[in-house]
């Protein structure tokens, strides 16, 4: 297939449509046989039916729909990346679907992304840490955890 992050279509669309809801179902049965948790308990389509929030999906040239990302709002100016995935992995898709969770995240009025990933996700890890993203100390829910880390980039018209 190649990489076919040039041809993409990233837009917001409901959390709850077919597509969306086989995307996350993807990534929870990989998260699930990575790391022992699908990590649906820690969102929900709600999550992103509030002020200031987002689904975004990611589609191919034919209109399949190959990743997907939410955002959604922590305290004051902080926002929160959930659902993040690329199906093709390596294809540009994580890149393209991170860069545009990031616009969105700005023109919404934040001055900070933070999010939480498992660190046997080594994978994601470097992902995030490659994309300017750098290990904080665990926040909300993820406080207390071992198995979690946390990382926060600023966004660049507020640093």
């Amino acid at each position: 297939m190649g990489n076919s992050a040039g041809k993409l279509v990233i837009a917001a669309e409901d959390p709850a449509s077919p597509d969306a809801v086989r995307l996350m179902a993807e990534l929870s049965a990989v998260l699930a046989a990575m790391t022992g948790d699908s990590g649906l308990s820690s969102f929900g389509p709600d999550d992103v039916r509030v002020p200031r929030s987002r689904f975004l999906v990611a589609r191919d040239d034919k209109g399949r729909a190959v990743g997907c990302g939410a955002l959604r709002p922590l305290e004051g100016a902080a926002a929160e990346i959930k659902r993040m995935y690329a199906a093709l992995g390596g294809s540009g898709v994580g890149a393209a679907l991170l860069a545009a969770l990031e616009q969105e995240a700005e023109a919404l009025g934040y001055h900070v992304i933070r999010l939480s990933t498992r660190i046997v996700n080594t994978r994601a890890v470097t992902f995030y840490e490659r994309h300017g993203y750098r290990l904080i100390p665990n926040f909300g829910r993820y406080m207390g955890s071992h198995d979690s880390a946390c990382f926060e980039k600023p966004l660049i018209n507020h640093e």
